[in-house]
């Protein structure tokens, strides 16, 4: 798989474990689930959290040379869906009228009790 390109991003910070930020295969951006983990929203509620991990995928395309648009698919893990109408209008204005296909998961827990939401996606090149 020579076209096969694992990358990390010092603007998202360092990661401490095994994984890296994405994973670029031919035409296919694959970026790992992001958190607010670290930043001033990861206190924040759902919005902010939303908000923040849709900066670190703008700051992952940026370095990639994609454009927001080629978004594909996102998978949305949330702790809970009390404030689901918050979140839908993050999603709404950070996706314009570039909708991609979308799953949303209720989670028990993420790896941090202040997190409520990981976003993961998929860009095509």
């Amino acid at each position: 798989m020579s076209n096969l390109v694992r990358r990390n991003y010092p603007a998202l910070g360092e990661v401490k474990a095994p994984y890296v930020h994405s994973v670029k295969h031919g035409n296919t951006l694959y970026i790992s689930g992001l958190t607010a983990f670290g930043t001033a929203a990861q206190h924040e509620g759902i919005a902010g959290q939303a908000e923040e991990i849709f900066n670190q995928i703008r700051k992952i395309v940026s370095v990639e040379e994609i454009d927001f648009s080629a978004l594909m698919k996102v998978t949305i893990f949330v702790t809970s869906f009390e404030e689901i109408n918050e979140l839908r209008k993050v999603l709404y204005r950070n996706y314009g009228d570039h909708l991609p296909a979308s799953s949303l998961v209720e989670v028990s827990r993420l790896f941090s009790s202040d997190l409520s939401i990981e976003i993961e996606a998929i860009f095509g090149l």
